[in-house]
């Protein structure tokens, strides 16, 4: 999956604080994670599955 194919928006979560900036961009089957800081740095992918286990996780933390 090229980045560059990528539509990466900010988490609304990111967008409020304005500090820890999470970017999100849907993929086919897969769901992409980047540092908005640095975004030519590494990103995480995951299926929709994983992503959703993720999210899930760290709302309760």
């Amino acid at each position: 999956m090229p980045r560059s194919e990528l539509a990466w928006r900010k988490t609304r979560r990111s967008n409020e604080s304005g500090d820890n900036c999470v970017e999100v961009a849907d993929g086919t089957g897969v769901v992409a994670v980047r540092d908005s800081k640095d975004p030519d740095g590494p990103m995480l992918v995951l299926n929709r599955d994983e992503f959703r286990h993720l999210a899930e996780t760290l709302k309760n933390v």
